[in-house]
């Protein structure tokens, strides 16, 4: 019968700390505008496009990945990111950084990129025709 309430307390703390969890990780917002991610002392997702002209810089002793993004009124921002480039990296059409802007720079935890779609493609081949 003790093993019984034992068990049912340990799925009652899984539980509740994974709704916490969940809750918590809701809580981050997408922004587009630098000025206001540079701004936040909180995780945020900012999304915007790779800067094609700094290229970028993959540091292998430190395993860092670094590169400069653009919001959508051009103002720039380092990223460094620990870990190694995504392989769709340079045919990204947009980049979407989760981590916190602090000293100088954003550091990342996790880098998405959206890449051109073989269905945009078709439809402008389709509507030229």
């Amino acid at each position: 019968m003790k093993n019984k309430y034992i068990f049912g307390g340990i799925i009652v703390a899984v539980f509740l700390f994974l709704m916490i969890y969940l809750l918590t990780q809701s809580n981050i917002q997408y922004e587009n505008d630098f000025a206001k991610v540079m701004a936040k002392d909180k995780t945020v997702k900012a999304t915007g496009s790779w800067v094609k002209e700094k290229s970028y810089e993959l540091n292998k002793e430190n395993k860092t990945f670094t590169f400069y993004m653009a919001d959508h009124s051009g103002k720039e921002m380092k990223v460094v990111y620990h870990g190694t480039i995504p392989n769709n990296f340079e045919s990204a059409v947009s980049v979407v950084v989760t981590g916190k802007y602090q000293n100088g720079y954003f550091h990342a935890k996790d880098i998405l990129t959206k890449c051109p779609s073989k269905y945009e493609e078709q439809n402008v081949k389709s509507s030229s025709m």
